[in-house]
């Protein structure tokens, strides 16, 4: 009897040893951030927006520029001839003038880069978020990035990602309906 428990006491452990416990496997993945960046076309959307509002802007700017260069250049012809007094006054509404348009300068800059800020912010979340869900739709345990802000300092390119991500951006841009353009467009129109 002592014998049979032994036997059936081993017969267990042998059993129970030889269980392995079930390892899930790990799927990982990367995606360069500085090439998403670039072929997403939200982002060059954004990008060309952003410019041509600094390009019209700055038209308008560099016309004013043009117009206080030509009165800095008839200053220093007339200066001679209507006397010193003149010149002075004359000379101290140009300094104002420049300053004006310096400031305005800045002041362009800071705000076009105080809204292409904020949208792009807006969609680098927004990116981030679809990949976290393309991630968990797929069976991803980890997906890392790569690019500017490395993360990632060594991965083979079978596990670059950043094809399909952007395919898949691309897409779900392209789906979207444009209501950023009409809202535009109407407030254009009330102007």
């Amino acid at each position: 009897m002592k014998k049979a428990l032994v036997i059936i006491a081993l017969s267990v452990l042998v059993v129970s040893c030889e269980k392995k416990a079930e390892v899930k496997e790990v799927k990982t993945a990367y995606v360069d951030t500085s090439v998403l960046m670039k072929e997403y076309t939200e982002a060059k959307d954004l990008e060309a927006k952003y410019k041509a509002q600094s390009e019209e802007k700055g038209r308008q700017l560099q016309a004013e520029i043009n117009r206080f260069k030509q009165d800095a250049a008839n200053f220093q012809s007339q200066a001679q001839a209507n006397g010193q007094a003149w010149a002075q006054q004359r000379g101290a509404e140009l300094q104002k003038r420049e300053q004006q348009l310096g400031y305005a300068q800045q002041q362009l800059a800071q705000q076009l880069q105080q809204e292409s800020g904020v949208e792009m912010d807006s969609l680098v979340s927004g990116v981030k978020k679809f990949i976290k869900d393309y991630g968990k739709k797929n069976g991803y345990s980890y997906i890392y990035g790569t690019g500017d802000a490395a993360t990632v300092l060594y991965a083979e390119d079978k596990y670059d990602i950043t094809k399909e991500i952007v395919k898949a951006l691309n897409d779900k841009y392209k789906a979207q309906p444009k209501t950023d353009d009409k809202a535009e467009t109407k407030e254009e129109t009330k102007k």
